[in-house]
């Protein structure tokens, strides 16, 4: 059965105006269970994550100061988010979402969280809407019970996962690929255990033949027994946060090729969202959607 994270803190209210689509968390559950593809038994609510989960990821002095509001104001302007208990209250349960989802991984082949993929959190600091970076957490939590020996963080955003490259520079049980635009944010960029920068205006053709070349030298290079999928659909062509240009279409193949290889070489794999800023929400719930679907279709 696919099992998806969600918790109806994860649509979080943010001041009016704000440019970060909340909304869609609320919006992709209801469309999976509107059109049959998913139903009530998928999903589960995460509890909060514990201190020692994260600990593994984040520095203790950031977590204590994250969770007492008390990140000066300088740092909170650069997550972009205006801090509130709630906010932090759904980052933890994000993260507990993701290290449950690498259970039924494990059990059923994937997993979903409906939020996640805050690949711009640092081990000290947070940004770009990321302020504890879920998959990191997950994979420090699968490595220390002995559950996976060697995992890849496959990041298809169109922004590079400067965070999680930060948090595994050292950890050489982690593979970080990070496949994004090249003129997107972070302007400075963290080294990956290997990054392909894209350029501007990459349609459907070129980044499915790049993506398929590089996951066939993965099976050699890195040799996994766990992924974590980062699906952002900010790929898009009308995604106004980035700077590739491919369609809507052209992002569920990328899906179906990612998913359909962790399938065959027998790789449990947890997704995690990600971005997707379209100015029309239908397209961003449509792209994500297009993931789950595709999940359902190849697992069950």
């Amino acid at each position: 059965m696919l099992k998806i994270a969600y918790h109806p803190i994860y649509k979080h209210p943010l001041p009016e105006g704000h440019r970060f689509p909340m909304e869609k968390y609320e919006l992709l559950p209801q469309q999976l269970l509107y059109e049959g593809t998913c139903n009530e038994e998928n999903f589960f609510a995460p509890e909060i994550v514990g201190d020692e989960a994260v600990f593994r990821a984040h520095i203790p002095e950031y977590v204590a100061n994250l969770k007492a509001g008390a990140i000066p104001p300088r740092e909170m302007r650069k997550v972009g988010f205006p801090w509130s208990p709630a906010l932090v209250e759904r980052e933890l349960r994000i993260a507990q979402g993701t290290i449950l989802g690498c259970e039924y991984a494990l059990k059923y082949g994937v997993a979903m969280n409906i939020a996640g993929g805050t690949h711009h959190a640092y081990s000290d600091r947070g940004e770009a809407f990321c302020m504890l970076n879920d998959q990191a957490i997950g994979a420090h939590d699968l490595l220390h019970r002995g559950l996976a020996e060697r995992i890849l963080i496959l990041d298809l955003d169109v922004h590079q996962g400067n965070g999680t490259a930060e948090i595994f520079a050292d950890v050489p049980e982690v593979f970080t690929f990070s496949m994004h635009g090249k003129a997107n944010y972070p302007f400075r960029k963290e080294t990956s255990d290997w990054d392909i920068p894209l350029e501007k205006g990459t349609g459907d053709q070129e980044y499915l033949t790049i993506l398929e070349e590089a996951l066939n030298t993965l099976v050699e290079k890195v040799a996994s027994d766990f992924v974590f999928y980062l699906c952002g659909v900010d790929i898009v062509g009308t995604d106004k946060l980035g700077t590739l240009d491919l369609s809507v279409a052209g992002c569920l193949q990328r899906d179906e090729m990612v998913l359909r290889w962790c399938q065959q070489n027998n790789l449990p794999v947890q997704c995690s969202m990600g971005g997707g800023y379209s100015p029309e929400i239908r397209i961003i719930v449509e792209a994500h959607a297009n993931t789950f679907r595709c999940a359902q279709r190849l697992f069950f």
